[in-house]
Protein backbone atom coordinates (compact mmCIF):
# COMPACT_ATOMS: atom_id res chain seq x y z
CA UNK A 1 0.00 0.00 0.00
CA UNK A 2 1.75 2.93 -1.43
CA UNK A 3 2.19 5.27 1.87
CA UNK A 4 0.32 8.79 1.25
CA UNK A 5 2.99 11.81 2.06
CA UNK A 6 1.17 14.32 4.24
CA UNK A 7 1.59 17.79 3.75
CA UNK A 8 1.59 19.55 7.11
CA UNK A 9 0.11 23.12 6.74
CA UNK A 10 1.77 25.66 9.27
CA UNK A 11 -0.72 28.11 10.72
CA UNK A 12 -0.27 31.65 10.36
CA UNK A 13 2.26 32.85 13.99
CA UNK A 14 0.34 36.22 15.62
CA UNK A 15 3.09 38.26 16.13
CA UNK A 16 2.99 40.02 19.61
CA UNK A 17 3.97 43.84 19.14
CA UNK A 18 6.50 44.67 22.07
CA UNK A 19 6.75 48.45 22.81
CA UNK A 20 10.07 49.63 21.78
CA UNK A 21 11.87 51.10 25.40
CA UNK A 22 11.36 54.62 26.05
CA UNK A 23 14.48 56.35 25.17
CA UNK A 24 15.36 59.48 27.48
CA UNK A 25 14.92 62.84 25.33
CA UNK A 26 16.93 65.30 27.57
CA UNK A 27 16.02 67.42 30.58
CA UNK A 28 13.94 69.94 27.77
CA UNK A 29 11.98 67.48 26.32
CA UNK A 30 11.02 65.46 29.38
CA UNK A 31 10.37 68.57 31.64
CA UNK A 32 9.26 70.88 29.36
CA UNK A 33 6.43 72.09 31.36
CA UNK A 34 8.69 73.33 33.84
CA UNK A 35 11.33 75.24 31.81
CA UNK A 36 11.00 78.53 30.31
CA UNK A 37 11.20 77.55 26.55
CA UNK A 38 8.28 77.55 23.59
CA UNK A 39 8.34 75.67 20.41
CA UNK A 40 10.15 78.98 19.11
CA UNK A 41 12.88 77.31 21.22
CA UNK A 42 15.46 75.70 19.14
CA UNK A 43 16.47 72.64 21.29
CA UNK A 44 20.39 72.05 22.16
CA UNK A 45 20.64 68.71 23.47
CA UNK A 46 23.34 65.58 24.08
CA UNK A 47 20.83 63.90 25.95
CA UNK A 48 21.50 64.98 29.25
CA UNK A 49 20.07 64.34 32.80
CA UNK A 50 18.24 60.81 33.66
CA UNK A 51 21.51 60.41 36.29
CA UNK A 52 21.00 57.65 38.42
CA UNK A 53 19.77 57.46 42.13
CA UNK A 54 22.38 54.80 44.18
CA UNK A 55 22.49 53.36 47.90
CA UNK A 56 25.65 53.64 49.14
CA UNK A 57 27.20 51.15 51.64
CA UNK A 58 28.53 53.53 53.55
CA UNK A 59 25.01 54.20 54.59
CA UNK A 60 24.69 50.89 56.13
CA UNK A 61 27.76 51.32 57.88
CA UNK A 62 27.11 54.44 59.39
CA UNK A 63 23.58 53.82 60.65
CA UNK A 64 21.87 55.56 57.80
CA UNK A 65 20.05 56.01 54.77
CA UNK A 66 22.70 57.54 52.18
CA UNK A 67 21.74 58.02 48.34
CA UNK A 68 24.26 59.16 45.98
CA UNK A 69 23.14 61.23 42.80
CA UNK A 70 25.44 60.34 40.60
CA UNK A 71 25.93 63.46 38.01
CA UNK A 72 29.06 62.03 36.41
CA UNK A 73 27.03 60.17 34.14
CA UNK A 74 26.30 63.61 31.90
CA UNK A 75 27.35 64.09 28.36
CA UNK A 76 30.28 65.68 29.60
CA UNK A 77 30.79 64.26 32.98
CA UNK A 78 29.09 67.24 35.43
CA UNK A 79 25.78 68.23 36.75
CA UNK A 80 26.48 71.58 34.70
CA UNK A 81 24.96 69.97 31.34
CA UNK A 82 21.70 70.74 33.25
CA UNK A 83 21.74 74.01 32.83
CA UNK A 84 23.69 74.66 29.42
CA UNK A 85 20.91 72.90 27.85
CA UNK A 86 18.54 75.53 28.65
CA UNK A 87 20.73 78.12 28.60
CA UNK A 88 22.51 77.39 25.39
CA UNK A 89 19.01 76.85 23.74
CA UNK A 90 17.93 80.17 24.78
CA UNK A 91 20.51 82.10 23.58
CA UNK A 92 20.18 79.98 20.24
CA UNK A 93 16.55 81.33 19.79
CA UNK A 94 17.18 84.83 20.66
CA UNK A 95 20.30 84.78 17.70
CA UNK A 96 22.84 85.13 19.89
CA UNK A 97 26.32 85.03 17.95
CA UNK A 98 28.35 83.12 20.69
CA UNK A 99 28.40 82.52 24.82
CA UNK A 100 30.83 83.36 27.05
CA UNK A 101 31.79 82.35 30.98
CA UNK A 102 33.80 82.49 33.75
CA UNK A 103 35.18 79.02 34.75
CA UNK A 104 37.10 76.44 37.00
CA UNK A 105 36.62 74.44 34.53
CA UNK A 106 33.52 71.76 34.39
CA UNK A 107 31.29 75.07 33.15
CA UNK A 108 33.69 75.68 30.62
CA UNK A 109 33.43 72.07 29.64
CA UNK A 110 30.21 71.89 29.57
CA UNK A 111 29.95 75.50 27.69
CA UNK A 112 32.19 74.38 25.05
CA UNK A 113 29.78 71.08 24.18
CA UNK A 114 26.55 72.64 23.75
CA UNK A 115 28.39 75.83 22.06
CA UNK A 116 29.77 73.37 19.73
CA UNK A 117 26.43 71.44 18.78
CA UNK A 118 24.61 74.88 18.76
CA UNK A 119 27.22 75.99 16.18
CA UNK A 120 27.92 78.95 18.15
CA UNK A 121 31.33 80.48 19.62
CA UNK A 122 32.43 80.01 22.64
CA UNK A 123 34.20 81.97 24.81
CA UNK A 124 36.17 80.43 28.30
CA UNK A 125 37.92 82.74 30.72
CA UNK A 126 40.04 80.25 32.96
CA UNK A 127 42.28 81.54 36.33
CA UNK A 128 46.11 80.80 35.06
CA UNK A 129 46.39 79.05 38.14
CA UNK A 130 44.75 75.73 40.08
CA UNK A 131 42.20 74.39 36.90
CA UNK A 132 41.92 71.00 36.68
CA UNK A 133 43.79 69.86 33.38
CA UNK A 134 41.17 66.85 32.84
CA UNK A 135 38.51 69.69 32.44
CA UNK A 136 40.14 71.97 29.93
CA UNK A 137 40.96 69.19 27.62
CA UNK A 138 37.24 69.00 26.58
CA UNK A 139 37.06 72.37 26.28
CA UNK A 140 39.68 72.41 23.93
CA UNK A 141 38.83 69.58 22.03
CA UNK A 142 35.02 71.24 21.47
CA UNK A 143 36.70 74.14 19.58
CA UNK A 144 35.99 76.82 22.29
CA UNK A 145 38.48 80.02 22.51
CA UNK A 146 40.01 79.28 25.93
CA UNK A 147 41.56 82.55 27.56
CA UNK A 148 43.70 82.29 30.91
CA UNK A 149 43.91 85.04 33.06
CA UNK A 150 45.63 86.32 36.04
CA UNK A 151 42.92 86.29 38.31
CA UNK A 152 40.87 84.19 40.23
CA UNK A 153 37.53 82.47 39.42
CA UNK A 154 35.54 85.42 41.37
CA UNK A 155 37.37 88.25 39.37
CA UNK A 156 37.23 85.53 35.99
CA UNK A 157 33.50 86.08 36.33
CA UNK A 158 33.34 89.12 36.80
CA UNK A 159 35.46 89.93 33.83
CA UNK A 160 33.21 87.73 31.38
CA UNK A 161 30.04 89.86 32.70
CA UNK A 162 32.00 92.81 31.25
CA UNK A 163 33.38 91.12 28.07
CA UNK A 164 29.29 89.57 27.31
CA UNK A 165 28.04 93.38 27.36
CA UNK A 166 30.93 94.42 25.39
CA UNK A 167 31.09 92.00 22.63
CA UNK A 168 28.12 90.65 22.17
CA UNK A 169 28.45 87.35 23.67
CA UNK A 170 25.24 85.80 26.11
CA UNK A 171 26.85 85.01 29.51
CA UNK A 172 26.16 81.57 30.30
CA UNK A 173 27.87 81.05 34.32
CA UNK A 174 24.96 80.36 36.91
CA UNK A 175 23.92 83.74 37.32
CA UNK A 176 22.06 83.22 33.77
CA UNK A 177 18.04 82.37 34.98
CA UNK A 178 18.20 79.43 32.07
CA UNK A 179 21.35 77.74 33.81
CA UNK A 180 19.30 77.43 37.36
CA UNK A 181 16.39 76.60 35.34
CA UNK A 182 17.83 73.84 34.15
CA UNK A 183 19.59 72.28 37.07
CA UNK A 184 16.24 72.61 39.08
CA UNK A 185 15.22 69.00 37.02
CA UNK A 186 17.85 66.85 39.06
CA UNK A 187 15.49 67.88 42.03
CA UNK A 188 12.60 66.74 39.77
CA UNK A 189 14.62 63.35 39.31
CA UNK A 190 15.35 63.13 42.95
CA UNK A 191 11.76 63.12 43.63
CA UNK A 192 10.95 60.93 40.84
CA UNK A 193 12.97 58.23 41.31
CA UNK A 194 11.77 57.88 45.33
CA UNK A 195 8.30 58.88 44.75
CA UNK A 196 8.65 61.88 47.11
CA UNK A 197 11.23 64.22 48.19
CA UNK A 198 14.07 62.78 50.53
CA UNK A 199 14.66 63.77 54.17
CA UNK A 200 17.53 65.74 53.37
CA UNK A 201 19.66 66.62 50.53
CA UNK A 202 23.80 67.15 50.76
CA UNK A 203 25.67 68.89 47.93
CA UNK A 204 29.16 70.91 47.72
CA UNK A 205 28.94 74.40 47.30
CA UNK A 206 30.97 76.75 44.87
CA UNK A 207 29.73 79.23 43.28
CA UNK A 208 25.95 78.27 44.83
CA UNK A 209 23.71 78.01 41.58
CA UNK A 210 23.27 74.13 42.05
CA UNK A 211 21.72 74.55 45.79
CA UNK A 212 19.98 77.55 44.74
CA UNK A 213 18.33 75.27 41.84
CA UNK A 214 17.94 72.24 43.86
CA UNK A 215 15.78 74.05 46.22
CA UNK A 216 13.92 75.70 43.23
CA UNK A 217 12.84 72.42 41.91
CA UNK A 218 11.88 70.89 44.88
CA UNK A 219 9.52 73.77 45.24
CA UNK A 220 8.31 73.48 42.23
CA UNK A 221 7.21 69.76 42.67
CA UNK A 222 5.40 70.57 45.40
CA UNK A 223 3.54 73.65 43.96
CA UNK A 224 2.32 71.61 41.40
CA UNK A 225 1.23 68.81 44.17
CA UNK A 226 4.18 66.36 43.07
CA UNK A 227 5.66 66.27 46.69
CA UNK A 228 4.19 67.09 50.17
CA UNK A 229 7.32 68.30 52.09
CA UNK A 230 10.75 69.39 50.56
CA UNK A 231 14.06 68.07 52.30
CA UNK A 232 16.36 69.96 54.34
CA UNK A 233 19.37 71.64 52.16
CA UNK A 234 23.11 70.64 53.39
CA UNK A 235 25.90 73.16 52.13
CA UNK A 236 29.38 71.61 51.90
CA UNK A 237 31.85 73.95 51.88
CA UNK A 238 35.72 73.29 51.85
CA UNK A 239 37.40 74.98 54.87
CA UNK A 240 40.14 77.17 53.13
CA UNK A 241 36.71 78.26 50.36
CA UNK A 242 34.06 78.61 52.75
CA UNK A 243 32.56 81.76 52.74
CA UNK A 244 28.58 80.78 53.59
CA UNK A 245 30.18 79.18 56.45
CA UNK A 246 32.21 81.59 57.71
CA UNK A 247 29.64 84.53 56.92
CA UNK A 248 31.94 86.79 54.46
CA UNK A 249 33.88 86.94 51.01
CA UNK A 250 37.29 84.78 50.93
CA UNK A 251 40.00 86.96 49.22
CA UNK A 252 42.51 84.22 48.14
CA UNK A 253 40.34 80.31 48.45
CA UNK A 254 42.37 77.29 49.06
CA UNK A 255 41.12 73.79 48.84
CA UNK A 256 42.24 70.66 46.82
CA UNK A 257 38.60 70.81 45.53
CA UNK A 258 38.93 72.96 42.41
CA UNK A 259 35.64 72.99 41.59
CA UNK A 260 34.10 74.67 44.65
CA UNK A 261 37.67 76.86 44.93
CA UNK A 262 35.39 79.89 44.65
CA UNK A 263 35.24 82.86 47.66
CA UNK A 264 32.52 85.12 46.23
CA UNK A 265 29.72 83.15 45.15
CA UNK A 266 27.61 84.42 42.17
CA UNK A 267 24.31 82.96 44.16
CA UNK A 268 25.00 84.01 47.75
CA UNK A 269 21.73 85.32 48.51
CA UNK A 270 19.73 82.15 46.57
CA UNK A 271 22.06 79.70 48.57
CA UNK A 272 21.00 81.45 52.27
CA UNK A 273 17.52 81.40 51.48
CA UNK A 274 17.76 77.92 50.23
CA UNK A 275 19.09 77.00 53.47
CA UNK A 276 17.22 79.10 55.65
CA UNK A 277 13.75 78.10 54.44
CA UNK A 278 14.79 74.49 54.62
CA UNK A 279 15.71 74.45 58.05
CA UNK A 280 19.40 73.33 56.54
CA UNK A 281 22.99 74.25 57.28
CA UNK A 282 26.02 75.05 55.43
CA UNK A 283 28.89 73.28 56.99
CA UNK A 284 33.06 73.05 55.75
CA UNK A 285 35.16 69.91 55.35
CA UNK A 286 38.95 69.81 55.81
CA UNK A 287 40.90 68.68 52.42
CA UNK A 288 41.72 65.30 53.94
CA UNK A 289 37.84 65.10 54.95
CA UNK A 290 36.99 65.26 51.24
CA UNK A 291 39.83 62.82 49.77
CA UNK A 292 39.10 60.10 52.25
CA UNK A 293 35.32 60.29 51.19
CA UNK A 294 36.77 60.35 47.28
CA UNK A 295 38.49 57.15 48.49
CA UNK A 296 35.47 55.76 50.12
CA UNK A 297 33.11 56.34 47.31
CA UNK A 298 35.55 54.95 44.91
CA UNK A 299 35.69 51.56 46.66
CA UNK A 300 32.15 51.14 45.52
CA UNK A 301 33.13 52.37 41.75
CA UNK A 302 31.86 55.69 42.23
CA UNK A 303 35.21 57.86 41.04
CA UNK A 304 34.22 61.24 41.67
CA UNK A 305 36.36 64.50 41.61
CA UNK A 306 37.03 65.75 45.00
CA UNK A 307 34.35 68.62 45.14
CA UNK A 308 32.11 66.14 44.53
CA UNK A 309 33.31 63.99 47.36
CA UNK A 310 32.43 66.93 49.76
CA UNK A 311 28.89 66.44 49.57
CA UNK A 312 29.50 62.75 51.53
CA UNK A 313 32.07 64.49 53.85
CA UNK A 314 29.98 66.54 55.04
CA UNK A 315 27.07 63.92 56.07
CA UNK A 316 30.18 61.83 57.71
CA UNK A 317 31.00 64.68 59.62
CA UNK A 318 27.66 65.12 60.93
CA UNK A 319 27.42 61.69 61.48
CA UNK A 320 30.47 61.70 63.64
CA UNK A 321 28.96 64.76 65.52
CA UNK A 322 25.63 62.70 66.32
CA UNK A 323 23.76 65.78 64.15
CA UNK A 324 22.95 63.28 60.73
CA UNK A 325 19.52 62.93 59.37
CA UNK A 326 18.32 59.10 59.04
CA UNK A 327 18.07 59.66 55.43
CA UNK A 328 19.90 61.94 52.98
CA UNK A 329 20.94 62.37 49.01
CA UNK A 330 24.57 63.21 48.23
CA UNK A 331 25.03 64.86 45.04
CA UNK A 332 27.91 63.70 43.20
CA UNK A 333 28.26 66.43 40.46
CA UNK A 334 31.33 65.71 38.67
CA UNK A 335 33.75 62.25 37.49
CA UNK A 336 36.64 61.58 38.95
CA UNK A 337 38.70 61.64 35.18
CA UNK A 338 37.85 65.90 35.56
CA UNK A 339 40.69 65.84 38.09
CA UNK A 340 42.74 62.93 38.34
CA UNK A 341 46.06 65.25 39.34
CA UNK A 342 44.73 64.61 43.26
CA UNK A 343 44.88 60.99 42.60
CA UNK A 344 47.96 60.89 40.90
CA UNK A 345 50.07 62.40 42.83
CA UNK A 346 48.78 60.39 45.79
CA UNK A 347 49.09 56.87 43.79
CA UNK A 348 52.24 54.89 43.35
CA UNK A 349 52.51 51.74 39.97
CA UNK A 350 53.84 48.72 41.95
CA UNK A 351 57.20 47.41 40.54
CA UNK A 352 56.53 45.03 37.84
CA UNK A 353 56.64 40.92 38.09
CA UNK A 354 58.01 38.44 35.85
CA UNK A 355 55.88 36.98 33.23
CA UNK A 356 54.88 33.55 35.37
CA UNK A 357 52.01 32.63 37.29
CA UNK A 358 53.98 31.79 40.42
CA UNK A 359 55.05 35.86 40.04
CA UNK A 360 50.91 36.42 40.03
CA UNK A 361 50.21 34.14 42.66
CA UNK A 362 53.15 35.98 45.06
CA UNK A 363 50.77 39.31 44.61
CA UNK A 364 47.73 37.76 45.02
CA UNK A 365 48.88 35.95 48.62
CA UNK A 366 51.42 37.98 49.98
CA UNK A 367 53.32 35.06 52.28
CA UNK A 368 53.78 35.74 55.83
CA UNK A 369 56.45 36.90 57.38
Amino acid sequence: MARRSVRRVRRPVREEKVAAPRTWRGVIEEYRSYLPVTTATPVITLREGGTPLLESRLGERYGIRLLVKYEATNPTASFKDRGMTVAVSKAAEAGARGVICGSTGNTAASAAAYAARAGMTCVLLIPADGVALGKLVQAIACGATLIRVQATFDGALDLARAAAARFGLTLVNSTNPHRIAGQRTAAFEVCDALGRAPQALALPVGNAGNITAYWAGFSDYQKAGRIRSRPQMIGVQAEGASPLVQGHPIERPRTVASAIRIGRPASWDGAVAAVRDSGGQFISVSDDEILAAQDDLAREGLFVEPASAASVAGVLKLVRAGKAPHEVVCVLTGHGLKDPEVVQSRAKLPPPVPATLEAIQSRLAPRSP
